[in-house]
This record gives C-alpha cells, sequence and structure tokens, in this order.
C-alpha cells in the first residue's frame, strides 16, 4: 500500500491580488517562502517520514516542494506533470471576482472558494478527476509500501483526494477549504 500527503504551495503574487491562477508560471512571495518553511516544521512535528517528494512543473509549487524537501533532509522533488494546476482556460488571469459575472450559472460555490464549472478551454473537473486518478495509478505503481507527498495546487489536489477516496468531486469542493501550505493526508493507495 502507498501512502500520500498532498500539499498546496504557497502564497504567490496572483494569490495576494486575488487572481487566478492556473498554469501562470509565478514563483513565491516571501511569506510563501515562510509558509513552506512552517509546513516543513508541521512535517517535522509530526514525525512525518516520506520516502519521495513530488511537485507540480509549476514554480510555486516545486519551490514550495524544494523547501520542504531540504528541510527534511531529502532529495530534490520529482516534477510530475500531472500535478500540474487545473487548465483554467479564459478565466486564466483574471480577478477571482469575476467568477460570477463570468461563469454563472455554472458554479458551485464554496465557504472560501467559488468554483466555475465550463468556461471556455478549462478543464473540466471530471477530467481533472481522470487526471488525479492517473497520478495515484502512478505512484502505486512506482512507490509501494512507501510514503509519498506531493507539492501542488488546490483544484488537482482536491481531485487527487477524491480520486483516493472515491468522494465525488463535487463533494470534495465543498467539504473543506485547501489554502496555502495546507496539507491533506494521510491517504492510502491500494
Amino acid at each position: 500500500m502507498t501512502t500520500i500527503y498532498i500539499a498546496r504551495h504557497g502564497q504567490n503574487e496572483d494569490n495576494v491580488r486575488g487572481i487566478l491562477n492556473g498554469h501562470r508560471n509565478l514563483p513565491l512571495t516571501d511569506l510563501g517562502r515562510q509558509q513552506a518553511r512552517q509546513l516543513a516544521r508541521h512535517i517535522k512535528d509530526r514525525e512525518l517520514v516520506f520516502d519521495a517528494v513530488y511537485a507540480s512543473p509549476l514554480d510555486r509549487a516545486f519551490e514550495t516542494a524544494a523547501i520542504v524537501a531540504a528541510a527534511l533532509g531529502l532529495a530534490e522533488p520529482i516534477v510530475h506533470d500531472d500535478l500540474i494546476e487545473r487548465d483554467f482556460g479564459i478565466m486564466t488571469g483574471k480577478p477571482a471576482a469575476d467568477i460570477e459575472e463570468i461563469c454563472a450559472p455554472d458554479i458551485i460555490k464554496a465557504e472560501n472558494v467559488t468554483y466555475f464549472l465550463h468556461p471556455d478551454g478549462a478543464e473540466t473537473f471530471p477530467e481533472l478527476l481522470a487526471r488525479g486518478q492517473r497520478v495515484l495509478d502512478f505512484m502505486a505503481r512506482q512507490h509501494p509500501d512507501q510514503t509519498v507527498l506531493l507539492a501542488c495546487h488546490g483544484d488537482i489536489g482536491k481531485m487527487i483526494y477524491a480520486a483516493a477516496t472515491s468522494t465525488p468531486w463535487r463533494q470534495v469542493l465543498t467539504d473543506f477549504y485547501f489554502g496555502n501550505t495546507d496539507i491533506i493526508g494521510p491517504v492510502d493507495i491500494l
């Protein structure tokens, strides 16, 4: 059995300005780096041990993973392309405050986030869920009986969790908030 933990990246400038990242490639802010160091301390305090650390190819997630891996004395993170954030299509680079105006009624409102479902060019949540399952399948093949940290993004992180727990994707969107450097786990993959 493979065990995974899913961590979201630290803060970047788009997070500060309320801009939808998607595939935009921005580094962490100073606060984001501090959050990554705090995540590493949290992992140490919980006495979690990882056999491998994987990261999205986007700088904000890779930098978060690299800070954590270095603090834990682990090898540099391995980039896994399927950990990249959801493609936001036409919503990429737009203010999060514009989601309802542009995308309603095809939205899901959660406590801290409004999710858009079908804007032009965007990856759908069922597509993202399938990508999350690919990540799980890969980790189970590559890391049997090991524990792995996945540093990624909000939407893909939630869909990996949904796939791993067989929880409906709509439910996962509203069940919990996945903030910067939050960590989900342990999640066991058979």
